[in-house]
């Protein structure tokens, strides 16, 4: 255990956990722990569902609700947020934005201890999902195997957010779907698809893609939740991924194959969380996301850490 320090929003100076649990590792041994995670990396902040997690031992230590807020910045060279027992408000860009106001929220679903391992079944399972009815793109919907899309009982299937995953997985006849869709719309605003480049099966010639402020010009991807009215929309910040290597330059759409049978049908990954603000409220059991910060005119290295506006 250790003293452990952070920044606080309402008043100055640190909030101090006095005995925050947390472990070391050899990371020659362990490197498998680092594996997937940025170069220059040097240790994990746990933010899942279980007692020792950060939330959870802030949230003792201050008796304050289980509510936190992260943002994870699109470019590897600018910060991230995270915002621990605030529901806000939260400010961007000199506080003149309070995204807190426009957040839409979609139930968090508990889904079985399965969903990690073979075995232990009655455990819950410490990740984050969601329920997903449907995926549109360009607003027109794909066919899905909508099956996959529940948790059954032994843990499989099902969608959950990931910020370890570093591009959406979907399931092979989900994702074969998702490219079908995209190309046909990505061709009716005369975007021609070029040879893919690994990992990625998609990609266009960056020199025929116009630029907007919300990035790429390419089709919209809705995730539809609830309902038609709630959606999480993926703009081409999100959607796409600029690959520039051996003189090419090409932009890709960042999803990518989990298999016929993986063990969660869709896992939503750090590239497509780039630059949302995702509230996880375990008080109301509810996500709380913003969609791409850019429709705002911001992004999440605008974040204004003290949250009250002068």
């Amino acid at each position: 255990m250790d003293k452990f320090a952070l920044p606080t929003t309402e008043k100055p100076g640190p909030g101090t956990v006095s005995d925050l649990v947390f472990s070391c590792t050899d990371p020659i041994k362990f490197s498998h722990i680092y594996r997937g995670l940025p170069k220059g990396s040097v240790g994990v902040a746990a933010l899942g569902r279980f007692n020792y997690s950060i939330p959870a031992q802030v949230s003792r230590a201050f008796s304050s609700p289980q509510i936190f807020a992260i943002c994870l910045p699109g470019s590897s060279k600018a910060p991230s947020a995270a915002a621990f027992n605030s529901p806000g408000p939260y400010y961007f860009s000199l506080k003149s934005i309070d995204v807190s106001k426009s957040l839409i929220y979609t139930p968090l679903i508990l889904g079985p201890r399965g969903a990690d391992t073979e075995i232990y079944y009655w455990y819950k399972s410490p990740d984050y999902y969601i329920g997903l009815t449907s995926i549109r793109v360009n607003q027109r919907s794909i066919k899905l195997n909508r099956t996959l899309l529940a948790i059954d009982e032994n843990g499989r299937d099902g969608v959950k957010i990931s910020t370890s995953t570093p591009y959406t997985l979907l399931q092979t006849s989900m994702y074969q779907a998702l490219v079908d869709a995209f190309v046909k719309e990505s061709a009716a605003l005369n975007l021609t698809a070029i040879s893919p480049v690994k990992p990625f099966n998609v990609c266009y010639a960056a020199e025929k893609v116009p630029i907007t402020r919300l990035g790429p010009g390419f089709p919209t991807i809705d995730f539809v939740l609830q309902n038609e009215k709630v959606f999480w929309r993926i703009y081409g910040s999100n959607s796409m991924v600029r690959i520039q290597n051996n003189g090419g330059d090409a932009w890709c759409l960042g999803f990518v194959d989990a298999g016929i049978n993986p063990r969660t049908s869709i896992v939503i990954g750090g590239h497509q969380i780039e630059d949302n603000l995702l509230q996880f409220d375990l008080e109301r059991e509810r996500l709380r996301f913003s969609s791409s910060l850019l429709f705002y005119s911001t992004k999440c290295a605008n974040f204004e850490f003290n949250s009250t506006k002068n």
